[in-house]
């Protein structure tokens, strides 16, 4: 294995906290074989964002600007990513398992004919050769798969499954602007506004800490003290589809197979019985604390700490503690 390129996934000049993560997860594994991390990064005046990424172990950054990639239009940043893997011939591309790192990876990996991996869990190494971890079956099972090391590897990873190494202060990076020229195909499509169906708070698949709702919370009124508790720990809210689908949360924070797979540090469940399709999505958090007034929930049985309470009665309890402790 040579080089491994991460793609830098950001929004209004912010990026995203996977990236950092890939970052690690890039110079880990280079470290093994003598090669380089580099990094790529697209949008509009995206080059202020340079030296962030190098103090986070990228060693060459890439960068695409031009003001029709303010916002991501498929098309357009697929032609981006592809101009700067035919500048920098990575071994392995590493991109955020995110609703535009699923598209991206996707069409990239079409358009380059590489082997591709969706939503992997874990990478390593063996015999030189990529090795990529994905669940099945709903969570239960873990598959290792090959990627064919004849040609470009593509692989999209799960947020939080490896954590950022910690910026360095004063790193450098070499910095180089690719061209790219856009046919009109790429510009049959443009972003011209995007509407925020959100109340402002995390999205699920990016916070340390979720806090999510069950149908237990009986109203979309009653979800507040769930967007109370998750304020105070700055985190995000989720919720289980049964919410959803009865209107108490829109389908964006909906957590599950069928929604958003986490894996957060901290996951909270608040009246959530613990479906199938629910465990399958949240059951990859490093400690879950479920509260239920069924002991035999199945979302016990995946919980570190059960609380058997009247969700009404713990929740603010533990809002207005954590309020007292930060006072």
């Amino acid at each position: 294995m040579s080089n491994i390129l991460v793609f830098i996934e950001q929004r209004d000049g912010k990026i995203l906290p996977a990236s950092f993560q890939l970052l690690a997860l890039a110079t880990k594994l280079t470290s093994a074989t003598g090669g380089q991390t580099e990094a790529c990064v697209v949008g509009d005046s995206v080059s202020g964002l340079t030296d962030t990424i190098a103090s986070y172990g990228a060693k060459k950054v890439y960068t695409v600007e031009d003001a029709g990639l303010s916002r991501y239009v498929a098309s357009q940043y697929t032609t981006a990513l592809s101009a700067v893997i035919e500048a920098t011939s990575p071994k392995v591309v590493l991109v955020p398992t995110t609703a535009m790192g699923r598209d991206l990876a996707s069409r990239t990996a079409a358009r380059k004919h590489a082997a591709l991996a969706i939503d992997c869990t874990e990478l390593t190494l063996e015999g030189g050769d990529l090795m990529a971890t994905k669940t099945t079956y709903a969570g239960k099972l873990s598959a290792k798969f090959k990627l064919s090391s004849a040609g470009l590897q593509i692989a999209t990873v799960r947020s939080n499954v490896y954590a950022a190494n910690e910026p360095i202060a004063g790193a450098s990076a070499e910095i180089q602007a690719v061209d790219v020229t856009f046919s009109d195909h790429d510009q049959r499509l443009t972003c011209t506004e995007v509407a925020s169906t959100s109340s402002g708070v995390k999205d699920v698949t990016e916070a340390d800490i979720v806090v999510s709702g069950g149908r237990a919370l009986k109203s979309e009124e009653k979800f507040k003290i769930i967007y109370d508790l998750a304020e105070m720990l700055d985190g995000a809210v989720g919720a289980s589809r049964a919410a959803c689908d009865a209107g108490y949360q829109p389908h964006t924070r909906q957590v599950g197979l069928t929604g958003k797979v986490v894996t957060p540090k901290l996951y909270i469940a608040c009246g959530i019985d613990g479906a199938i399709q629910h465990l399958a999505g949240m059951r990859g958090s490093k400690v879950i604390v479920a509260i239920n007034t069924k002991q035999d929930a199945p979302i016990f049985k995946v919980a570190t700490y059960g609380c058997v309470i009247d969700l009404f009665t713990l929740v603010p309890l533990v809002t207005a503690e954590l309020e007292r402790l930060k006072g």
